[in-house]
């Protein structure tokens, strides 16, 4: 395996093109180490031509990135693969993530890094984009800076989805009734500190749900002010997707959104998730379950501490 790595920024505050790298499970150390330095420094990575991946080889390169393959807490997995926790987004069964997120902020030690894969393309559209949201806290305004820091918020993976998606198709609603069939509700501080880089970054995304200690309304605003400023353009790349591309973020220090412009063109791309940390505080405490509950029939069940 080549160790002739070569890496190339894309954007200025995010993002980095690796080239000379065959994904593997055997990578040589020296490699692993270049590729995970260039993941904490660049937030997400990118790497073309790695169309040898299947389901199980894709699944195999979560040490590479520091942890272990973890399943989404409540999508199955995709049928027939020979891995057990790979999720596939297919456009045609509503898998269309179109809105800014964090990945599974809804629970408390959300993964710490996600592998996607590129299988089916749409000719054109259908590209992804992330923002640095390390970049967008350093770049706030102090006196937001010491507000965030404060600030905490409720996540759940229960939201208003007919609101956030405008007319859902059915084959969305199906989606999202098993996306939540068992409803969580975390709370994470707004400003977490990186485990590994020591950075401040801002934990928010369309899991949010309101701010602890204030009203839905005031949060909606608070919601929209820091929003506003992790997805300002000079805080994120764009990634225009080929068949066979692999890409992997930093899920601690990163949001994304799947641009939903390709119609009815077909696009499949491929998941797996490496197991992360309850998140930090800036004062040292942890994030927290509040509750899960078990739907049956559309309602909550049973809730749990």
């Amino acid at each position: 395996m080549s160790t002739n790595i070569e890496i190339i920024p894309v954007a200025g505050r995010i993002g980095a093109e690796i080239r000379g790298v065959r994904l593997a499970a055997d990578l040589p150390a020296e490699s692993i180490a270049a590729v995970r330095a260039a993941l904490l420094k660049h937030k997400v990575i990118f790497f073309r031509g790695q169309n040898h991946l299947d389901d199980l080889q894709q699944e195999q390169l979560t040490p590479i990135f520091g942890g272990k393959p973890v399943a989404h807490p409540t999508s199955i997995p995709k049928v027939g693969s020979e891995s057990k926790v790979i999720l596939e987004l297919d456009s045609n069964h509503g898998g269309r993530a179109d809105s800014w997120h964090t990945d599974v902020t809804f629970v408390e030690a959300y993964p710490r890094a996600s592998i996607l894969r590129g299988v089916k393309i749409p000719a054109a559209g259908g590209d992804t984009v992330w923002a640095n949201t390390a970049a967008a806290y350093d770049n706030l305004p102090v006196h937001l800076r010491e507000l965030a820091d404060k600030l905490w918020a409720v996540h759940s993976n229960e939201y208003d989805y007919a609101i956030r998606k405008g007319t859902p198709t059915e084959a969305e609603l199906k989606h999202y009734a098993q996306f939540s069939s068992t409803v969580y509700e975390t709370e994470h501080p707004v400003v977490h500190v990186h485990p590994e880089t020591g950075e401040r970054s801002l934990i928010l995304g369309h899991f949010v749900r309101n701010f602890v200690g204030y009203t839905k309304p005031d949060s909606a605003q608070l919601y929209n002010l820091f929003q506003s400023h992790i997805t300002k353009l000079e805080n994120t790349v764009r990634w225009r997707w080929q068949e066979g591309d692999v890409v992997v973020w930093d899920n601690r220090a990163t949001q994304h959104y799947a641009i939903n412009d390709y119609g009815d063109q077909h696009r499949v791309v491929r998941r797996v998730t490496v197991d992360g940390v309850a998140p930090v505080s800036v004062d040292g405490r942890r994030s927290f379950t509040r509750s899960t509950a078990t739907k049956k029939q559309g309602q909550p069940e049973a809730v749990v501490a």
